[in-house]
């Protein structure tokens, strides 16, 4: 070969490459890692369309599904499907470059016309903000997408690009109407580390590495995600070799895992935090439309005493319903635990005997936490009785309106201030039982303020604004406690930030 049919050569390769997406690591996937929720997994968490505006589909979603951009190692919002994005000097185009020679599990190439159409089915939490501020999605070409506003949107970022929502997660046009909604939910193509083998709806979900995927193919050939919704027994799974990761501990078996030599217990960093409802608030009927009573719950919660029995003390007691790891978080004190002068308020609201509140609906798979919380409050003279019900009918109870009284909550997925006080405290929210119309201007003020810290100084007053009205009792942050067994040689748990789950493709199990 003469040198100058050398150097063509060369450089046609050295092209290719760089026209290639990342090259995939050399290994093979192998053995098996078995993680266990704490909660039922449900079809419906195989489809982002749907996605509530919880943390815990994503636990499934991204090891199955990937998005354009999305939270990657060591960063909140990075470059995944696409290579690359730009904004607008005026704020009111996105434009996203898709990485060449993306493939979904089935062979179907990755297009723009995918991430369109991905768009454009999504009905999930945040869908309605996004239908009020894009004007439209535009296919440039195969590669490039381009979204259009109506006017800017500092948070359409977070919004599309976070587990804020599932908005941005990619799905295969062509497969979807194939097989229809119901048979992409029942057997689902993504673009994610892990493809889909079968789903036995309350047993277990089985996922095979994906060698194909754009970062890696996974250190791990078999994912199985098992459902375990009593604590103790993920427990016993954990210690017995049945589990490698249990998801989300209580606070007694979190203990046990403490002090066993062989495991490891991990405390989460995701943007989680627990709080009481106060869903008749806004009914002038209701003794909860009554501040006082509402002052009353908050004063009657013994928030340390409740994070060291569910949370063996790594939950930090919480004073509004925004994490304090979210950006544009207000840091505010907890209300102090004072039973007296919340009998006092209960006396002087007309209740001097205490009120029979009926029942208390607790967010499934935290049952510690919600017996410490009904027992403060049984304590305080606000008399009720549990009501448990499955996760997915409580959530779309949550956001049907369905649930009254008192209930208790809490929310994991991302984002930042606003993108919490848009699904809970505005009062067109996708969970709002109602809300004030000066909070609402507030919102909309500063939806459009591109000015962080004038953003930063109105969402500060609008969580101050919930604190002084008593929307809300906050209750504590979240932490989850993930026990880890010891075949385990990297969980990478917090390794994606403000997630909870793994990297699940950079997991790794120790040699044997």
């Amino acid at each position: 070969m003469t040198p100058s049919r050398r150097r063509f050569v060369l450089s046609l390769a050295a092209a290719l490459l760089l026209a290639a997406p990342a090259p995939l690591l050399a290994q093979t996937p192998a053995g098996e890692v078995t993680v266990s929720f704490h909660v039922t997994v449900t079809p419906a968490w195989l489809d982002p369309s749907t996605a509530p505006p919880q943390i815990t589909p994503f636990g499934v979603l991204y090891a199955v599904h990937d998005a354009l951009v999305r939270p990657l190692p060591g960063q909140k919002m990075g470059p995944s499907l696409a290579e690359s994005w730009t904004e607008s000097p005026d704020g009111l185009v996105y434009e996203f470059r898709l990485r060449r020679g993306l493939l979904f599990h089935n062979g179907d190439p990755v297009t723009a016309e995918d991430v369109k159409f991905s768009y454009d089915r999504y009905k999930g939490a945040g869908a309605r903000e996004f239908q009020a501020r894009v004007q439209r999605v535009e296919v440039v070409d195969p590669l490039r997408v381009r979204f259009h506003l109506k006017q800017p949107w500092p948070d359409f970022m977070t919004f599309y690009g976070t587990t804020a929502t599932a908005a941005g997660l990619v799905v295969p046009k062509k497969y979807v109407e194939q097989v229809g909604e119901e048979g992409f939910r029942q057997r689902p193509v993504g673009a994610g580390p892990y493809k889909f083998v079968s789903h036995a709806p309350g047993v277990e979900l089985v996922l095979e590495a994906y060698p194909g995927y754009w970062r890696h193919a996974p250190y791990v050939r078999r994912l199985v995600m098992r459902s375990i919704t009593d604590s103790t027994s993920r427990l016993a799974a954990l210690k017995s070799g049945q589990l490698d990761m249990a998801y989300f501990l209580d606070g007694p078996e979190a203990e046990v895992v403490k002090k066993d030599s062989r495991l490891v217990l991990v405390d989460t960093r995701h943007a989680s935090i627990f709080w009481i409802e106060f869903a008749d608030q806004w009914d002038p009927k209701s003794p909860w439309h009554d501040r006082r009573m509402r002052q009353a719950v908050n004063l009657s919660l013994d928030r340390k005493s409740i994070n060291e029995a569910a949370c063996v003390g790594f939950c930090p007691p919480a004073g509004v319903i925004v994490p304090r790891v979210m950006e544009f978080a207000l840091q505010v004190e907890p209300p102090p635990y004072d039973l007296p002068r919340a009998k006092q308020l209960l006396a002087e609201a007309g209740y001097p005997n205490g009120l029979d509140a009926g029942d208390f609906v607790p967010i499934p798979g935290f049952y510690t936490v919600a017996e410490a919380t009904m027992n403060a409050l049984n304590a305080a003279g606000i008399r009720v009785r549990s009501r448990l019900m499955e996760r997915a009918a409580f959530y779309a109870a949550w956001q049907e309106k369905k649930l009254r009284g008192l209930f208790l909550t809490a929310v994991g997925n991302s984002g930042n201030a606003a993108s919490r006080v848009e699904a809970f405290i505005y009062s067109k929210g996708s969970h709002a039982y109602g809300g004030y119309p000066d909070l609402d201007e507030l919102f909309q003020q500063q939806a459009r303020e591109r000015d962080p810290a004038k953003r930063e100084a109105t969402l500060h007053r609008i969580q101050r604004l919930t604190v002084e009205r008593v929307m809300f009792a906050p209750v504590m942050d979240l932490r989850g406690l993930i026990g880890i067994g010891p075949r385990v040689a990297d969980h990478t748990i917090n390794t994606l930030p403000l997630v909870p789950f793994p990297a699940y493709e950079d997991v790794r199990l120790k040699a044997p």
